[in-house]
């Protein structure tokens, strides 16, 4: 097992509230966030899987045959706050298979020895995945808090070879080909790769502002990284309301991202709690 230390603070918040464009007021807004069930802000989830990412590699395909993550499992069990000392610890487990060169457990482990992050990843040797479908369970309710079942939100982003600088800078998860494109096409890639945290933080930016909107609370995602993003493509994200589960304030959502061709760069499902919304 390996593991680092560190203490997160309210500019980090803030930094990658700016990067990601999700400034759910649980993250950034002191007052907003003393009125939710955390009584202080507390951090994104990609952000904190952005931290866990510098301990795992590349995930993206390599093009000389090598591993590549390719799905990531997160749940976020307790809140991380901003001055708290937390350690990252990341555990390779035996692979099972020639189709599977690793898998690894992660954990970010609070102060207290609670969990605010909990996660398993697979680490495969590049191919092509089947289009994605939700293995969430059919709802049998239809509406709940204003929102519909089927319901949408998409934006659009483009992230610049500056913003995978900044990225680098606040979860020293500094990958060369996120930055230096001339390396990426040395390696058969088409440009500077986008990082794995940045798309997921496309689905917490819909999620925490935009559906169900400021006061999601993050507690789980399953991603699937397909296909390689590159800075300066447009690219596509989209999250869709798939049940409601009122009794507990539960919405799960599918999630989507694809660059300009139709490609699929990530994909997979969310889970929220909505009683701060």
């Amino acid at each position: 097992m390996e593991s680092i230390r560190r203490i997160f603070s309210q500019s980090d918040f803030d930094r990658f509230a700016a990067l990601s464009g999700d400034n759910n007021p649980i993250h950034v807004d002191p007052e907003f966030a003393a009125r939710s069930k955390f009584g202080r802000t507390v951090a994104h989830g990609m952000f904190l899987y952005g931290n866990m990412c510098r301990m795992l590699g590349t995930p993206v395909p390599r093009p000389d045959g090598g591993g590549v993550q390719i799905e990531q499992e997160l749940m976020f069990p307790s809140p991380t706050f901003a001055g708290e000392e937390v350690e990252i610890r990341i555990e390779g487990l035996p692979h099972e298979s020639d189709e599977i060169i690793s898998e690894h457990l992660a954990t970010i482990v609070r102060p207290d020895g609670s969990l605010g992050l909990k996660g398993s990843t697979f680490v495969h040797i590049p191919h092509t995945l089947p289009p994605p479908e939700s293995g969430v369970p059919a709802s049998d309710c239809p509406s709940f808090k204003g929102m519909e079942l089927g319901q949408r939100a998409e934006t659009r982003r483009s992230f610049t070879v500056a913003d995978m600088a900044e990225y680098g800078s606040l979860t020293e998860d500094a990958v060369p080909f996120f930055t230096d494109a001339a390396l990426a096409r040395s390696l058969g890639l088409e440009g500077a790769v986008v990082p794995a945290a940045l798309l997921g933080g496309l689905f917490s930016y819909l999620l925490g502002t935009q559906l169900p909107g400021p006061g999601t609370n993050y507690l789980k995602q399953r991603l699937l990284f397909p296909n390689p993003a590159y800075a300066e493509q447009e690219l596509v994200a989209s999250v869709e309301i798939v049940r409601f589960r009122p009794e507990k304030q539960l919405v799960n959502l599918r999630t989507i991202c694809a660059d300009p061709s139709g490609r699929i760069v990530c994909h997979g499902e969310a889970l929220v709690l909505v009683s701060d919304v």
